[in-house]
């Protein structure tokens, strides 16, 4: 039970935090399928940032953990500008404008990794070593029977990912801005009437989506996979939206489904791991999160409600 516990959290909390990117774009009004594509570029740019100041200074890459994360927002909060311009500036259509952002972000990080190991590390491979983040256990609190598991070796970026989390929700729900956000994601034009510029509350918006995500997959690149390569392409970002979808475009209940896509992921692997079976059934069984992703959408979906003007395209000229 600690380990589904341990290895649940580790993966539910990075997927909530790029849910939560989602759930800023669209609270605004942007339709925001490019999580997937922001989370693998912030992570490229990241682990770059990484192994090419390891490699100048000769620090050991494990020291710049932190420096990774930063650099992977940054990354990410750049990258979505693309999705910004084409879906604000440009008007063009926004899960068009996803998607198409995806397939750059994959075929673009795939192709400069190879490159860049070539040409700077004199490497032939499509992967940056990060190796796995260290943890930390909280002595007297891990001995607690089953909430224990909560604090026992737990990834430093896990309690990074809870602060900005609570900083998040409080942004959302109790500021000026975070009104004006969520005003903006279904009567836009009540906000513009009152004064307030659309375009920048939702140009900033994605630009949250973009350093959220980019978080997000820094976090599984040295927990999940302990390297960067097209291998944390794998779903995330839009098991991401089934969970913000699923949480009613709400922090806290997409926190809920984030955990529950956590504990199935990790119950599925410990199944398999417990029952001796072959790596093909445990990669079967992996399957869980994506599985009950389909369960909850058809059962929940007819109840969900999202913004009202989410995926309309704001003409000022329009009333």
């Amino acid at each position: 039970m600690d380990t589904v516990i341990i290895d649940g959290l580790s993966f539910a909390l990075p997927l909530f935090i790029i849910a939560i990117g989602g759930i800023y774009s669209e609270k605004s009004g942007i339709v925001n399928l490019a999580l997937e594509g922001f989370q693998g570029f912030g992570a490229f740019i990241g682990a770059l940032s990484a192994v090419l100041i390891a490699n100048a200074s000769g620090t050991d890459i494990q020291n710049l953990f932190y420096v990774a994360l930063l650099f992977s927002m940054i990354g990410g909060m750049a990258f979505s500008i693309i999705h910004a311009l084409l879906s604000i500036k440009f008007k063009a259509d926004q899960v068009i404008s996803g998607v198409v952002i995806n397939i750059l972000a994959l075929a673009l990080t795939t192709f400069l990794t190879a490159q860049i190991n070539a040409l700077v590390f004199g490497a032939a491979s499509d992967k940056f070593q990060l190796g796995v983040s260290e943890r930390f256990t909280i002595e007297g609190l891990s001995n607690i029977p089953v909430i224990g598991a909560i604090f026992t070796n737990v990834y430093p970026f896990e309690v990074i990912i809870i602060v900005i989390a609570l900083f998040a929700w409080y942004l959302l729900y109790k500021t000026k801005f975070g009104m004006r956000l969520r005003a903006s994601g279904e009567n836009p034009h009540s906000v513009d009437a009152a004064g307030v510029n659309v375009s920048k509350i939702r140009f900033s918006a994605v630009l949250i989506s973009g350093l959220l995500s980019g978080l997000g997959g820094m976090c599984f690149a040295y927990s999940i996979s302990a390297n960067f390569s097209s291998s944390i392409y794998m779903g995330y970002g839009f098991l991401a939206i089934a969970a913000l979808i699923f949480g009613n475009w709400n922090i806290l209940p997409t926190l809920a489904a984030c955990l529950l896509f956590g504990f199935a992921r990790s119950g599925g692997t410990y199944i398999a791991q417990f029952m001796e079976l072959p790596s093909s059934f445990t990669d079967l069984f992996m399957t869980l999160p994506y599985v009950l992703t389909l369960l909850l959408l058809i059962f929940f979906s007819k109840s969900n409600r999202a913004p009202r003007a989410l995926g309309e395209i704001y003409d000022k000229g329009k009333r």
